[in-house]
């Protein structure tokens, strides 16, 4: 490559192409910071369908232009989003196509905490808004399970220990062991296969996923997506028992119960048969006081029922009954009577009324009424009448036709 002429050397004039000048800055840039470690704030940031991830660290004074290709990028701990504090190491380079210069990212890490605690405040805060962890999606734990499902390492501490406790506490529980890894790449995949086959088999009461104690680092399969959503889809209930009292996972979060320590949830889902056998005691203890009391006091019933008049002498209490009954009938008869008596005396009045304005009355005293046949018009008038006119007249007594000789 050429280089550029000098002060005193004005006369060898050399230009220079655009392309010629920016791949020479390119060497002097790649050459001269082959890596370094540099530190900022994020803005701009862009995901790229290719998978490459381009954006800009910032400070108070200046931005520098960033690509993390997709190689180098894939294995991330967390996201890195606008805003975030980060540290970074790797290469000046020159983007010829439009003369910038950037810093090609190999490793980026939180600057202030861990890239795998950074990773799990990220997933956390993302399963919760989704509903993973709302407490209407867990169900019981069963009181007194036949059949345990174990997801575990089978040489782990956390499987001698529960099994330990389970011949100690109650040896007639079943206890099934799937066995997986518990740390490492590939653990997360074969916890998450576990879980779904149990469900597949549906051959269990309660499922325990646990492990031993451990670093960060160790328990981290149990912060993983797979996990948590296979946990969360599981029908049967899941207790998540983790490393130490202190240790918290996404598994624990999501699972329907978390215990401890993998001690604390075998003792939690394995009762003592000892503890059983004299609850059933007590209970057999309890029923039979209440029955006796029962007893005690229907025979008690039963004593004073026997001694009371009623049952003593029955047929005094019927012969009261039936005099009652006689006394309540001649009561009745002398009421029915009274009650005739005065409904007679108002007919009768009411008859006489009606005889004083009955027309036919008048007729038994001598008169007499006369009607114009046909049609029965009584006649109140002889201008009404002619001669040879048919006339009836009703006395007191039958009535009889006549013919009308003369009006006058």
């Amino acid at each position: 490559m050429v280089k550029p002429t000098s002060a005193a050397n004005q006369k060898e004039k050399h230009i220079y192409t655009v392309s010629e000048l920016t791949k020479y800055i390119r060497v002097i840039l790649e050459d001269s910071f082959p890596g370094v470690w540099i530190e900022g704030e994020i803005s701009n940031f862009t995901l790229h369908s290719s998978g490459h991830m381009y954006f800009s660290l910032k400070d108070a004074n200046a931005v520098l232009k960033c690509a993390m290709f997709r190689r180098a990028n894939e294995k991330l701990k967390f996201k890195p989003k606008d805003g975030m504090k980060v540290i970074c190491f790797g290469s000046i380079s020159v983007y010829e196509a439009r003369g910038d210069y950037q810093i090609i990212i190999e490793e980026i890490e939180p600057k202030g905490v861990g890239a795998l605690q950074l990773q799990f405040q990220q997933l956390k805060e993302k399963l919760t808004k989704e509903g993973l962890f709302d407490e209407h999606h867990k169900v019981p734990i069963p009181f007194l399970p036949t059949r345990i499902g174990i997801v575990t390492s089978p040489t782990g501490a956390a499987i001698r220990d529960i099994l330990n406790i389970a011949r100690r506490r109650f040896s007639n529980v079943e206890i099934i062991i799937n066995p997986v890894r518990v740390q490492g790449d590939l653990a997360k995949d074969e916890i998450a296969a576990a879980i779904r086959q149990f469900n597949e088999l549906k051959n269990i009461d309660v499922m325990i996923v646990t492990r031993g104690g451990g670093s960060l680092e160790d328990l981290w399969p149990f912060n993983e997506e797979v996990v948590a959503r296979a946990i969360y889809d599981s029908q049967i209930p899941v207790i998540s028992a983790v490393g130490h009292e202190v240790d918290y996972t996404i598994s624990d979060f999501v699972a329907d119960f978390r215990a401890p320590t993998p001690s604390a949830a075998a003792e939690l889902v394995i009762p003592r048969k000892e503890d059983l056998a004299n609850l059933i005691n007590t209970a057999v203890t309890r029923l039979k006081n209440a029955l006796s009391g029962k007893l005690d006091n229907l025979t008690e019933k039963l004593t004073t029922l026997r001694n009371s008049y009623i049952l003593k002498q029955p047929l005094n209490i019927i012969t009261q009954y039936e005099q009652e009954i006689d006394d309540l009938r001649k009561d009745m008869a002398i009421r029915i009577d009274h009650i005739l008596k005065m409904r007679s005396e108002n007919f009768n009045l009411l008859i006489g009324k009606l005889e004083v304005l009955n027309p036919l009355g008048i007729l038994k005293r001598g008169y007499s009424v006369t009607s114009k046949m046909p049609g029965g018009i009584i006649i109140t008038d002889t201008k009404s009448l002619k001669k040879d006119d048919i006339v009836e007249t009703r006395l007191g007594s039958g009535k009889f036709k006549s013919r009308v000789e003369e009006v006058d």
